[in-house]
C-alpha cells in the first residue's frame, strides 16, 4: 500500500468514526475539555460500555487522545494529524442551538461545578499550611509579577510546560501565552485543583497529566518555554530533573526557575516534606551547567522586613537551551 492510500485509509477510518451521532457529542463535549468516562456517561446520559466502546473506536481512528491517571482515564481531542483537523472541523459544524447539544452542554458546567467543589474542599483543608508559608515570603502577585518580566510581558510560546505545577496557578498565568500549554504533576488531588482551575479559566488548550518529572512523557526539544515554581527543593535530586527538562526544551527554549533561597527554617523540612532548605544559586548554577542550559538572568525578592531571620527570599532564574 502506497503512503497516499495509507493517508487516505486514515481519513476515511476517522471519518467513519465520526458519522454516528453519540460520537458527535462525545466529539462536542471533548472539544470543550477532557473528562473520564464516568463524567462523559453523566453527560451523555449513556451506558459506560456504550460510551467506552464509542471512545475506543474514536481514539483508534486519531479523534481522541486518552492518557491514564491513577485509577482515571481521562480523554480529549486530539490535537495534531490529519484527523485532529477533521475533528475540529466537524466540531465547527455542529449546530449549537441543537437542544441535545445544548443539555450536554448544560450537564457538563455540572461536571466542571462538582469538579470545582471538590477542588475547593482539598484546597481549604490545606489553605492553613500553604497561607502559613506564604505569609514568610513577599506576595504572590509581587512573585508572579517578576515572574512576567523575566519571561517577557509580550512573549509568546508554541508549547509551553509547567512542571510540578501543583495547583495550576502558573500553568494559568502563562498559558494566554501559548498555542498549546501542559500541567505536569504526580498528585491526583493537585490535578484535580488544576483542572478545575483551567475550566474556570476557560482555557481549552491547556491541559495537565500525571507524570514523573524525572521522566516527562515529551519528545525531545518540544518545549519553548518551561517553569519550574517551587520545585526544585521536593526533589532528592534537582540536577537530573534539569536535565530532563533540558532534554525537552527547544534550542533557544526557555526555563524559568522559582524557589526559596537557603534558610534555616526547619519546619518546612519536618512539616511540609521539603528536602532542600532552600537552593542556592550556586548550586542552581552548577545544575544548569551540567544540564546543558545557559543561565541568562537571576532576580531576588527580599522577605517582608517585618519578617527578619525568620522570612523567606524567593530567588527567581532564567535559563535557555543554546545547543
Amino acid at each position: 500500500m502506497s503512503e497516499t492510500t495509507a493517508d487516505m485509509e486514515g481519513v476515511l477510518k476517522a471519518l467513519r468514526a465520526v458519522a454516528e451521532s453519540t460520537r458527535l457529542r462525545l466529539l462536542h463535549v471533548l472539544s470543550r475539555g477532557e473528562f473520564n468516562v464516568s463524567e462523559l456517561t453523566h453527560i451523555l446520559q449513556q451506558s459506560q460500555p456504550r460510551i467506552s466502546r464509542h471512545l475506543r473506536l474514536m481514539t483508534e481512528a486519531g479523534l481522541l487522545e486518552r492518557h491514564k491517571e491513577g485509577s482515571w482515564v481521562l480523554f480529549r481531542m486530539r490535537e495534531d494529524g490529519p484527523a485532529a483537523s477533521l475533528a475540529r472541523t466537524v466540531t465547527a459544524l455542529l449546530p449549537q442551538h441543537d437542544p441535545v447539544l445544548a443539555e450536554d452542554r448544560a450537564r457538563l458546567e455540572e461536571v466542571r461545578r462538582e469538579r470545582a467543589e471538590r477542588a475547593a474542599r482539598y484546597f481549604a483543608a490545606a489553605a492553613r499550611d500553604w497561607d502559613r508559608i506564604r505569609s514568610l515570603h513577599v506576595s504572590e502577585e509581587r512573585v508572579e509579577a517578576a515572574m512576567r518580566a523575566l519571561a517577557g510581558e509580550t512573549g509568546r510560546f508554541g508549547f509551553y510546560v509547567d512542571l510540578g505545577t501543583g495547583t495550576g496557578r502558573i500553568l494559568e498565568l502563562f498559558a494566554p501565552l501559548a498555542d498549546q500549554a501542559l500541567g505536569i504533576d504526580l498528585s491526583h488531588e493537585m490535578l484535580a485543583i488544576a483542572r478545575a482551575r483551567l475550566d474556570a479559566a476557560g482555557l481549552a488548550h491547556a491541559q495537565v497529566r500525571k507524570a514523573d518529572i524525572y521522566d516527562i512523557p515529551l519528545n525531545e526539544g518540544v518545549a519553548d518555554f518551561v517553569t519550574l515554581h517551587q520545585v526544585l527543593h521536593y526533589l532528592d535530586d534537582p540536577a537530573a530533573a534539569l536535565k530532563e527538562v533540558a532534554r525537552i526544551l527547544k534550542v533557544n527554549g526557555r526555563l524559568l526557575v522559582v524557589d526559596f533561597a537557603p534558610h534555616e527554617l526547619e519546619f518546612l523540612r519536618e512539616e511540609h516534606a521539603h528536602r532542600r532548605l532552600g537552593i542556592s544559586d550556586a548550586a542552581l548554577r552548577r545544575w544548569l551547567k551540567q544540564a546543558g542550559l545557559s543561565l541568562i538572568k537571576t532576580h531576588m525578592l527580599p522577605p517582608p522586613p517585618e519578617r527578619g531571620d525568620q522570612g523567606l527570599t524567593v530567588s527567581l532564574w532564567l535559563a535557555s537551551k543554546e545547543t
